[in-house]
């Protein structure tokens, strides 16, 4: 008995091995298309910290003219960048960050009581309170001496420096991680923050904070905190 001739010559099935190569294309177009499409994802970088710090840049243009005189030892940042949210504590032992002074313009001082430029800065440092001290700046002196905090509210009572807070850093952390990004050489060291966290400036070794050129240059950094 005969069988009828089909319409169509029967096409043989794909093997294996074209399957799995067919597949892989599939695969790797489906890469490409989505590289194209798709937001890419890259880790934080410099770019990153430009996005928050842009303020902070331009107020270091602005402060370039007034790095003179008393505060000539001033060195601006050169790439402003989110200083770390380091922890010290208050007068009272309650802990403190960095980050609980956003949005202020912040000086901060590292010293201790054996520092003797240190303890001459410190009347400077209080009078800078003083005068400029306020919802949009503040002094932020912290010191260093380990495990007494009462002997640094004692040094401050006897010396009539009660303007100041009694900040104590008695476990190292902001000594640590301002060493670690190389804003701490010596003693005292002082670098001046933006409200948004940023570092502006820092200085190794004492300054008359007090002075006619350094209120200049804190009051044009606290006239450039408004975000752009």
């Amino acid at each position: 008995m005969a069988h009828n001739m089909p319409d169509h010559e029967p096409t043989s099935s794909p093997s294996p091995r074209r399957l799995v190569l067919a597949a892989g294309a599939l695969v790797v177009a489906g890469a490409v298309a989505a590289a194209v499409l798709l937001p890419q994802h890259r880790p934080p970088g410099p770019a990153d910290a430009d996005g928050v710090c842009h303020n902070a840049r331009r107020t270091t243009e602005l402060l370039t003219p007034l790095v003179r005189g008393e505060v000539a030892g001033l060195t601006l940042s050169s790439a402003p960048s989110p200083l770390p949210d380091f922890s010290f504590a208050d007068s009272a032992g309650k802990p403190v960050k960095l980050s609980d002074f956003r949005g202020r313009t912040v000086l901060i001082n590292l010293w201790a009581t054996w520092c003797d430029p240190c303890r001459k800065e410190m009347p400077t440092l209080q009078t800078l309170q003083a005068t400029l001290g306020g919802a949009d700046f503040a002094v932020v002196a912290i010191n260093i001496d380990r495990h007494n905090p009462e002997k640094t509210r004692n040094f401050l009572q006897q010396k009539n420096l009660t303007g100041l807070g009694a900040y104590v850093d008695s476990e190292g952390n902001t000594l640590r991680e301002l060493k670690a990004i190389g804003r701490v050489i010596g003693m005292p060291a002082s670098v001046l923050v933006d409200p948004q966290g940023c570092e502006i400036a820092s200085l190794t070794g004492a300054a008359e904070w007090s002075g006619t050129d350094a209120l200049t240059l804190i009051r044009a950094a606290i006239h450039a905190r408004q975000p752009l």
